[in-house]
């Protein structure tokens, strides 16, 4: 059985996007902050018959990320499928943002999507085979001022997800991104929407994979 690893795994898209892949027979390992709330998911999830764990995991922390990835590993063997879909979703302009807190949401939004795809690089490069599925925004195409550190977060996606496209690729790994240019609340036509965008790019021929596919209501 196939493994689909979801950080930052919450009730919207991530949890859309996790029973889109469930349905293709995947066992869900669904890591967030607060346990308490992803146990809810998964168990959500296991009363419509299928397999779901729960994991803890602080995004924003890069030996938390690792860790997750490495404990994941050694249970189930392999990862074969990442999907990053942690973010801060600050409100906040220039003059709004806490000093203190800028760092923090980055490390949230792109630095632990950059320590994910590191950590399930190294076994899917031995079996040429995985996909790490990155939740980017439409902010990432026309930044917020009024979500200045997520619209720079996701514009960091988009760039991990292009510039690791081509190299992981030769490796037979797919990276890729859903541009997601929506607010998407949780059992929405949106969140199912995307999730479909996140399957379709999986399920891409090899020799037709692309990097990125965007993701409006508008294009629905």
């Amino acid at each position: 059985m196939k493994t689909f690893l979801s950080i930052g795994a919450g009730p919207g898209m991530g949890f859309a996007t996790a029973e889109r892949f469930a349905r293709e027979g995947f066992q869900l390992i669904l890591a967030a902050r607060n346990a308490a709330k992803t146990e809810q998911l998964a168990e959500k999830l296991k009363s419509k018959g299928y397999r779901a764990e729960v994991r803890t995991v602080d995004s924003s922390n890069p030996e938390s990320v690792a860790k997750l990835v490495a404990e994941v590993e050694k249970q189930h063997g392999s990862i074969d499928v990442l999907h990053y879909n942690a973010a801060a979703m600050r409100k906040a302009t220039l003059a709004e943002q806490p000093r203190e807190t800028f760092n923090g949401d980055l490390a949230a939004n792109i630095g632990g999507a950059l320590v994910a795809a590191q950590a399930v690089a190294p076994k899917m490069e031995e079996r040429k085979s995985g996909a790490i599925l990155l939740t980017g925004g439409g902010f990432a195409l026309a930044p917020s001022p009024d979500y200045l550190s997520l619209s720079i977060g996701k514009a960091g996606i988009r760039a991990l997800a292009l510039g690791l496209f081509e190299p992981f690729r030769e490796k037979g790994i797919h990276v890729a991104t859903v541009t997601v240019a929506a607010f998407v609340s949780p059992d929405s036509k949106e969140a199912a929407s995307a999730a479909e965008y996140f399957w379709r790019l999986y399920s891409q021929p090899r020799d037709a994979w692309t990097a990125e596919a965007t993701y409006s209501p508008a294009n629905v």
